[in-house]
């Protein structure tokens, strides 16, 4: 088990994987801080803030301790393992055939890294975060490096200044899902620092080579959009295909979409042709200009976030509270699209045919766009970002009918009216939704759910029962790559993408009361964790944590060192960017103590544990991708908080 060997009273002797590494990499990024004084800082970076509580109570592991830890630790060979086998260790080049399309392009290939941050900022081991990175690297330059033949915009490379020439947001967010949350890790690099400021630019209006967005209108001018600009003409099914290619000798089971040819291929492309105008997948851009604030707090970027995000409700308004699926370069519902508010490729209207079936297939993409809300209310804490999903979803239940003696509810609109009726109200992103905004009525929107059960008192089973399915997970998948057969030239980027070992949905739900949703998706979760002696994200070796109850104003979570013979010091924040303002923190029914802070730090004894009471409120602060104890970075705008619920800036 790797980390720090020794007390956690500053005088550690700690191995490279966690002590000195960590030290090299928060030290690293500390020239992007305000720092008052060269050594002070780099001393206070290595050394804990002084712990609101010292607990020596004994708590022997439980097994779901155990088993979390256990978890955590798996990972590390696991990843080690499949980075070995699928990339090259030099280059950190994927090793597979290299296509533009949306079947198997460059995002797939990153996708292979899926969640190592996440497993590095929940505790992972350093050596995840440098396999993560060295993959991203790779993968930037391996497909700048990458051309087409045919496909026109991406001759000139697939990537173009570090990211995608121009592709749908359906598949630009997939190809984020790693970089959107890799400042959890190292937020002060400087390289990281930069991309953010530069991809965000693209959709800001602030760069003239990629004019993406209309300020004016309040629009993203096309479907197919990146650092080259937005496609400002039809799609063909080649753009989206890519170019030709002989699948003889090809894995079978690489084509995920089951076509039989490149024939077939360029069949399953031919109607995803209306894709100019704005459309609600776009609002994956969000997340990229969120970070840019999360990085400095630089207004701008926060405003444009709101203005955009804005728009769409009023359009939604507009449409009786539902969002359209095209709008004009003029800012009008439906006027790239024939005037219909449900028309263009991934709209409410959007049933292609499938080439191997004959068949229609529903392909209404706008569910993925709830992400957009949810980043406006990241750095807003307003509720109508979130009201806005609320009576959408209302407004296509009021649409319900009977089928057959049974009520049912529409998911798609065409032509004729309201298609696609299915037993089950039309509740997208339900849960979701209840997991960040905590409401006893968004409560009553979502399914049952074996975590949400737990919440609430039931299930006690839950947590040893989903580790040991983390485990079965990185078991399962170590198995299956080695018993894969594929060469990189018989491999696309995606055919392995199921044997990534990472399994981290429990420990997110388990430790930081939070949700993993991939396609670009930030964090979104109660508490964090850092080891302030590592001077890294993370809980510290040995801690284990479980939240076992959550509500719109509290929290709680047992925290126990598992290590019979070493403290251990964890420092705790309120939600993954401090959005949350952590009021009181009290052990066991105890007396609170007063926080008042975005975190806190508390000491375990060796084998001690507690359960924490915490009084909350959430989305309340700016979020900020700035460790606890990093202080403010050089431009960041000042910020006064007021009594009142939200900051003064909102």
């Amino acid at each position: 088990m790797s980390g720090i060997q020794g007390s956690d009273d500053g005088k550690t002797n700690a191995p490279a994987d966690r002590g000195a590494a960590s030290r090299r990499h928060f030290l690293r990024g500390s020239a992007a801080l305000a720092l008052v004084a060269a050594a002070g800082p780099a001393l206070a970076a290595v050394l804990p803030a002084a712990p609101l509580f010292e607990v020596d109570t004994p708590m022997p592991p439980p097994e779901w301790a155990l088993l979390e830890r256990a978890v955590l630790d798996a990972h590390a060979a696991a990843c080690e393992a499949f980075f070995a086998r699928y990339f090259d260790p030099r280059s950190g080049y994927f090793r597979a055939i290299e296509r533009w399309g949306a079947n198997d392009g460059p995002d797939d290939a990153i996708e292979n890294v899926n969640d190592w941050p996440h497993i590095y900022q929940l505790g992972g081991a350093e050596r995840i975060r440098e396999l993560y990175e060295l993959a991203y690297e790779g993968h930037v330059r391996q497909f700048s490096q990458a051309r087409t033949t045919e496909v026109p915009f991406a001759r000139q490379g697939m990537y173009f200044r570090e990211f995608p020439v121009m592709m749908d947001w359906m598949h630009n967010s997939e190809g984020l899902t790693v970089f959107n949350v890799m400042g959890l890790g190292d937020p002060y690099a400087q390289r990281y620092r930069d991309r953010v400021r530069r991809f965000a630019g693209f959709y800001t209006g602030e760069d003239p080579a990629a004019p993406n967005y209309d300020p004016k209108h309040r629009v993203i001018r096309s479907m197919f959009n990146g650092s080259r600009g937005p496609l400002m003409r039809k799609a063909t099914a080649l753009d989206w295909t890519g170019d030709p290619i002989d699948l003889t000798g090809i894995d079978p089971k690489s084509l995920l979409h089951g076509e039989r040819s490149y024939e077939e291929m360029l069949e399953h492309f031919k109607d995803y042709t209306e894709t100019t105008g704005d459309v609600p997948l776009n609002l994956g851009a969000t997340g990229l200009v969120a970070n840019a604030f999360m990085l400095a707090q630089e207004p701008k970027y926060r405003q444009w976030v709101v203005d955009y995000v804005d728009a769409w409700i009023d359009r939604a308004r507009a449409n009786k509270d539902i969002l359209p699926s095209n709008i004009g370069l003029d800012g009008t519902i439906g006027g790239e699209a024939g005037g219909k508010w449900y028309g263009g490729t991934y709209g409410w209207g959007f049933s292609p045919v499938i080439p191997m079936t004959g068949e229609r297939q529903d392909r209404n993409r706008i569910p993925f766009a709830i992400l957009g809300f949810f980043n406006a209310y990241l750095l807003t804490g307003n509720d109508k970002y979130l009201d806005a999903w609320r009576r959408m979803a209302d407004s296509i239940n009021a649409n319900g009918k009977m089928v057959n003696g049974k009520m049912a509810y529409p998911t798609m609109y065409g032509d004729e009216g309201w298609y696609s009726f299915k037993p089950a109200k039309w509740a997208v992103g339900a849960e979701e939704l209840y997991l960040v905004s905590l409401s006893p009525a968004d409560r009553a929107r979502t399914a049952a759910s074996p975590f949400i059960d737990y919440l609430e008192g039931g299930n006690s089973a839950f947590p040893v029962t989903a580790l040991r399915e983390a485990l079965a997970h990185i078991r399962d998948t170590g198995d299956a790559m080695r018993q894969d057969k594929t060469l990189p030239d018989t491999r696309f980027v995606d055919t392995v993408m199921d044997q990534n070992p990472a399994s981290v949905g429990a420990l997110t739900m388990l430790m930081q009361g939070g949700q993993n949703m991939h396609r670009g998706a930030l964090q979104f979760s109660t508490l964090r964790y850092f080891d302030p002696i590592a001077g890294r994200p993370g809980i510290p070796q040995d801690v284990a944590a479980l939240v076992d109850s959550m509500t719109q104003d509290s929290a709680a979570v047992t925290l126990v060192n598992c290590s019979p013979s070493q403290g251990r010091t964890v420092t705790i924040q309120g939600g993954a960017y401090g959005e949350h303002q952590i009021m009181t923190a009290a052990i066991d029914g105890g007396v609170a103590k007063r926080v008042d802070d975005r975190s806190f730090t508390i000491r375990l004894a060796p084998g001690a544990g507690a359960r924490l009471q915490l009084k909350m409120r959430r989305f309340v602060n700016a979020p900020t991708l700035n460790f606890p104890w990093a202080g403010p970075v050089v431009d960041e705008a000042p910020r006064v908080i007021t009594e009142d619920k939200k900051p003064a800036a909102y």
